[in-house]
């Protein structure tokens, strides 16, 4: 049928009948655009509510990332906690009990960390075993106060390659004092 048919013959119709197809075309367009706006509106949300999932996703991400680096400043801080303001170097290397055949500690000058004190110093160890050597750094480093390792050289020794020379740059962090 092409248009000139459906014309006449809409045109023969009487004017109720050409009235009540109009009005039902009129409701089949008005339900063709509201089923569109509504297409489009979910559509919509289900592009929202993809970003809002990627955007859960990432926050978890970064929740696991927070409680972790939280822990690691918490344990830090119990650390801090932990060192008393009579507490050196030296003191800690004595409580961790190696000892080699000789040892020296001497004091040198720490860096400038704002808010904390660093208490630098230079401890010599001879005749360590390999064992003893890993075992005094683990502790240093590992330990209940907050010291680091800033420098270490091994050395093995001449008369006796099962035995090793030490020398450490270690530095423990303590609070600055109140008035600073």
């Amino acid at each position: 049928m092409n248009r000139a048919e459906m014309i006449t013959l809409l045109q023969g119709l009487d004017q109720r009948t050409r009235q009540r197809i109009g009005i039902a075309i009129a409701i089949v367009l008005a339900i063709v655009v509201l089923l569109s706006a509504v297409n489009s509106r979910i559509s919509a949300l289900e592009k929202k509510r993809t970003a809002r999932e990627a955007d859960i996703a990432e926050m978890m991400r970064l929740k696991l990332r927070y409680q972790e680096a939280n822990q690691s400043a918490q344990r830090l801080a119990n650390r801090l906690m932990a060192t008393k303001p009579d507490d050196s170097p030296a003191k800690i290397v004595e409580e961790i009990g190696i000892k080699g055949r000789s040892s020296q500690i001497k004091s040198v000058k720490g860096d400038d960390i704002p808010g904390y004190v660093e208490d630098a110093a230079e401890l010599r160890m001879e005749g360590l075993s390999a064992n003893e050597a890993v075992n005094l750094i683990y502790r240093l480093e590992k330990g209940a106060r907050p010291v680091t390792v800033k420098k270490a050289l091994i050395k093995q020794r001449f008369d006796d390659p099962s035995k090793l020379d030490v020398t450490l740059t270690i530095a423990l962090i303590k609070p600055a004092p109140a008035g600073k």
